[in-house]
């Protein structure tokens, strides 16, 4: 008995690949640092913990340099010789692209979160800054950790590590029924939709026997008859917290309160990494785990895809601009329009014969959407210091006192409709209209084409509102350095990205899986 059990006994030793897992680790190690350091840290000294924070995210985003080497896996499966047959957690080209839109635009909801901690201190609006910085810093590391994650166990507890933080985020502002009301709403329905989720992943584990998503994908060619329909329902069901996430329609009813009742940098931050993490884990679940079901996710997306564009740029264009925040509740829903777009090549993905390309298409977009929204939100931030109420009137005449805020986020709204010279959305838009066209979807495309035409007003009439004449004063303040710097980096991403879009594209989707 021992010695057949010695070797078997030697299969289960784990050898971790610290590298690999690096990013997640990191951000999860300074979070515990800044939860602990806030005990002994007396008020006037605080404000270090955000810019620990910041140097932690900084340091993630710069351990993925050592892995662009190539492919590692680590939480690996081994046969009794030693051979990897399925890993839990890979770091390859597709993870190492979205954990640099994750910590990137964690990095930059951290230097917008410096300056919205410090304006709410002494005030009754004033955030608790340890416990702030600690729940960004978890949401940050379950992000990191869900792309790489290739069993649904790890896809699940990442997404989880991901939405628990972020609840308590979005009512961190105590004494602030908004707040509150938010929170409670997207606790519910997000648990709600996790549930569902579960019990999909139950349903696979049933019918295959296996969490891993290669394994997955073997064992999901030969289903035997009885369990098809079980198989089909779990693949469906283990699509939805992911939708959720994405704010897909019809799971989207939560965006629009929990942004207005979010401190304005956390619905940034679930704007774009939380978007990320649906998407990823989208991506994963049906590309890489049910290749052999694309009939049954693919027609499923589509309309999702089709439904989610339209519903969030109707109720965009129906936003009035004289209602008490009305610029945030648009970018809510235009996000939610723009997760419709993203939806469109991961269901071209089940028919074409490039699955990548078509992937590369919404990790492309999503690239450019992260930049550009963060920009958005970022102005829209340096308005709110002193027009808390956040309306879209209120950006009239920014030109006149703030001409260069102005020019950017005229750049920003233009990038998010395709129109020049925000170049890199026009392209991003063709990339993801290309997709669907190459796959067979016309009437997708026609439907994406018809809602970016809708998109066009409200962009261009934000945008227009911003060179009308003021109505009265307009208070000017010195903006903070760690908001300029916010601005600036997404503005010259911005930039960047439009003199050189084909970079992105190219970054995107090469050796994606």
């Amino acid at each position: 008995m021992t010695a057949v059990a010695a070797p078997s006994v030697a299969s289960l030793v784990q050898s971790v690949d610290w590298l690999a897992i690096a990013p997640p680790t990191i951000a999860a190690v300074v979070a515990l640092v800044v939860l602990v350091a806030d005990l002994f840290l007396g008020e006037r000294r605080k404000a270090l913990l955000g810019w620990v924070s910041v140097a932690g995210l900084a340091a993630a985003a710069l351990a993925l340099l050592p892995l662009l080497d190539g492919d590692r896996s680590t939480f690996c499966l081994k046969t009794l010789k030693g051979e990897q047959t399925a890993c839990s957690y890979t770091a390859d080209h597709f993870t190492l692209v979205i954990q640099f839109l994750v910590l990137a635009g964690a990095l930059l909801t951290a230097l917008l979160s410096v300056t919205g901690i410090e304006d709410a201190k002494n005030t009754p609006r004033a955030l608790p800054e340890g416990e702030f910085w600690f729940l960004l810093l978890s949401s940050a590391a379950g992000a990191a950790l869900l792309p790489a994650s290739r069993d649904l166990a790890t896809l699940v507890v990442a997404l989880e590590v991901a939405s628990l933080p972020a609840f308590a985020l979005v009512g961190i502002k105590r004494d602030d029924r908004r707040s509150s009301e938010a929170a409670l709403k997207f606790f519910l329905s997000s648990v709600t939709a996790t549930a569902v989720t579960l019990l999909g992943v139950s349903f696979v584990y049933a019918t295959t026997g296996t969490l891993h998503l290669t394994r997955i994908a073997t064992a999901l060619t030969h289903v035997d008859g009885q369990f098809h329909t079980l198989a089909q329902a779990g693949v469906v069901l283990t699509l939805v917290g992911f939708a959720f996430k994405t704010a897909a329609a019809p799971f989207h009813f939560w965006v629009p309160d929990t942004y207005v009742g979010a401190p304005l940098p956390v619905a940034a931050y679930l704007s774009v990494i939380g978007k990320a993490v649906g998407f990823s884990g989208i991506i994963l679940v049906t590309v890489v785990a049910f290749p052999s079901y694309a009939d049954v996710w693919g027609p499923a997306l589509a309309a999702l895809a089709a439904l989610t564009m339209t519903v969030g740029n109707v109720a965009a264009l129906r936003q009035q601009a004289t209602r008490a925040y009305s610029a945030v509740r648009l970018l809510a829903w235009s996000s939610v329009g723009q997760a419709g777009y993203l939806l469109v090549p991961i269901a071209a993905a089940a028919y074409s014969k490039d699955a990548d390309k078509a992937i590369g298409s919404t990790v492309a977009y999503a690239l450019m959407y992260a930049a550009v929204n963060l920009g958005a939100f970022a102005v829209a931030a340096l308005v709110a210091r002193t027009k808390p109420l956040n309306r879209i009137s209120d950006y009239r005449g920014l030109y006149r006192s703030r001409p260069l805020a102005a020019l950017v986020l005229g750049f920003f709204l233009l990038c998010l409709a395709g129109l020049p010279p925000g170049i890199i959305g026009l392209f991003a838009k063709v990339t993801v209209f290309s997709a669907a066209v190459d796959a067979g979807l016309g009437w997708l495309a026609v439907v994406m084409a018809v809602n970016v035409v809708i998109a066009l007003y409200y962009y261009l009439q934000w945008t227009a509102t911003l060179f009308r004449s003021a109505e009265g004063e307009q208070a000017v303040q010195r903006i903070p350095g760690p908001l300029t710097a916010a601005i600036g980096l997404t503005a010259v991403i911005g930039v960047a990205l439009s003199g050189a879009p084909q970079m992105v594209l190219r970054f995107a989707s090469t050796g994606l899986f």
